[in-house]
């Protein structure tokens, strides 16, 4: 299926739901924009002689969009392929229309600037706290939990959900700042802990809100590690690699996290796909 064909069912489709379903014209309107927005960025192909409309650019453009919003748009597209098998006669494949769960609004990124002004004034306890966090992309209650047996040369274990166990690679600047905190704090069993027990992941929290909001910022533990990943990406880092070091499960749960609809990513998706110019 050419993208001039798909176009030409666009049109015939808006047109039935118009003369035939009696739908009104504002209605017709959130189709055609939904329809119209996935044609132009979506790959349609034959393979093994089975048309397939593969919409995943389509799903990264519209992953900003409110949760309700990314339902209706994906509704469209299902009932524009219903109707091409249904009045058509024309069966197609549809890649990449799983429902996923889609929070009603991310976390906003910390900008890289404020993140540095905040560090160059914290303390050693305070700047190891916000470089576990924004360095290496932990969960709060990983980092409550990490263990100093769990810090390598060069490397740390992170014990995650469900009991998975990640490891994430140090900078060299993290290293040395881990050790002058070891050699000066003297904790026993765990990195951040008082007494014998570890801070717990709400003790942690307070800290790290407390410090921002002297800077007259209102940062949470979750929004440093968005900052993390999006930073990468934003910097050249793989979806892939991404995804392992903050410890998800499929991709699929980082490029909505990742918000990888951005313009900049789906310039570099499709100059760098090989069906971009199919």
């Amino acid at each position: 299926m050419s993208s001039e064909q798909l176009k030409g069912f666009i049109e015939d489709f808006l047109e039935y739901l118009l003369d035939v379903r009696g739908y009104s014209e504002t209605t017709v309107t959130t189709y055609e924009i939904a329809l119209r927005q996935m044609s132009e960025v979506s790959h349609f192909y034959e393979e093994d002689g089975i048309r397939v409309l593969d919409i995943t650019p389509f799903r990264f453009n519209i992953v900003k969009n409110s949760k309700k919003t990314i339902v209706k748009k994906l509704s469209a597209v299902r009932s524009f392929v219903k109707y091409l098998e249904d009045q058509c006669n024309v069966s197609v494949k549809l890649i990449a229309d799983e429902s996923i769960k889609v929070p009603q609004s991310l976390p906003k990124p910390i900008e890289e600037q404020y993140i540095e002004e905040v560090l160059s004034k914290a303390n050693m306890e305070e700047k190891l706290l916000i470089s576990m966090l924004y360095g290496l992309g932990l969960r709060i209650s990983e980092l409550s939990g990490l263990k100093l047996e769990d810090i390598k040369s060069g490397w740390i274990q992170i014990h995650g959900k469900g009991s998975k166990v990640r490891e994430l690679p140090m900078m060299a600047s993290l290293q040395r700042l881990i050790i002058e905190y070891v050699e000066q704090n003297g904790p026993k069993k765990y990195l951040f802990e008082k007494g014998n027990a570890p801070l717990n992941s709400a003790q942690l929290r307070y800290k790290l809100t407390k410090l921002f909001k002297k800077e007259g910022l209102k940062v949470t533990p979750h929004q440093l590690r968005h900052s993390f990943a999006t930073h990468l990406l934003n910097h050249g880092a793989r979806i892939a690699d991404v995804s392992e070091l903050l410890g998800h499960e499929t991709m699929a749960t980082t490029q909505i996290y990742t918000k990888l609809g951005s313009v900049r990513k789906m310039e570099e998706y499709m100059k760098a796909h090989p069906l971009a110019d199919k």
